[in-house]
């Protein structure tokens, strides 16, 4: 019994160095930064059109997804590494981006370690190669004393009281009556967000949800914690579109 007993044990404990040694080695394959652009099936020319073009040169460092959203997705997402595609189970449409935005923070934290996520869309095409690697090399210097590691930054919009959007006029499926209320938060053309501020949006995702624009309604229910150091970027000078 003694024998036969050591015997599991031995195998249980090759199991566990097993386990170690395959999430070391998935460990390593891992990125620091993640990449995300929203994309949907209607525009996969626009998505076609950045591999083509400048995603060829982004540094290694980063691993790049394409969102799309398919409501009949039986699981939650979906990672096509060979296309380079996040699927989501959402709906592909204009309305439900905060909805695919979330979902796709939502598989990236469940699935990769990672420090960073940049979010652009498929309508950008970054005109200064080396702005990623600039920003990488930011975010990655050691803190100096005294100071705090930004957890989101990008251009920041400003709005000091709430007002009515207007945005329907350029987009008529979004509702007429849509208040925007006072926050700061990033143009949706690039930002990027922590590891840590992306934990704190998932716990918000229902709200993020409701919302109907997607970059404001980031900024506005990430906690003011994680905006105390926010990073402005000049995205206008880096990326077109």
């Amino acid at each position: 019994m003694y024998i036969k007993s050591l015997h599991y044990i031995q195998i249980g404990m090759q199991e566990i160095d097993q386990l170690k040694q395959a999430k070391e080695e998935k460990k390593n394959e891992e990125k620091d930064f993640i990449l995300l652009i929203m994309n949907c099936y209607r525009y996969s020319d626009k998505a076609d059109q950045q591999r083509d073009t400048w995603l060829k040169s982004i540094p290694e460092q980063i691993k790049y997804y394409h969102v799309l959203g398919d409501p009949n997705l039986e699981n939650e997402f979906h990672f096509d590494e060979k296309e380079r595609k996040l699927i989501v189970k959402t709906l592909d449409d204009y309305n439900s981006l905060p909805k695919k935005v979330i979902a796709a923070y939502h598989a990236v934290f469940k699935t990769f370690e990672f420090k960073y996520i940049f979010k652009t869309d498929d309508d950008q095409e970054l005109v200064q190669p080396k702005f990623l690697d600039i920003l990488m090399g930011l975010l990655s210097k050691p803190n100096a004393k005294g100071t705090k590691r930004p957890h989101y930054g990008g251009h920041i919009v400003d709005v000091p009281q709430a007002y009515l959007s207007k945005y329907y006029k350029i987009h008529p499926e979004l509702p007429e009556y849509l208040p925007v209320y006072a926050t700061k938060y990033c143009s949706g053309r690039f930002y990027f967000l922590s590891y840590e501020a992306i934990q704190n949006l998932i716990k918000q995702r229902e709200k993020i949800e409701a919302e109907y624009l997607e970059d404001y309604a980031i900024g506005f229910h990430l906690h003011p914690f994680f905006k105390e150091h926010m990073l402005k970027l000049q995205t206008d000078n880096f990326f077109t579109g």
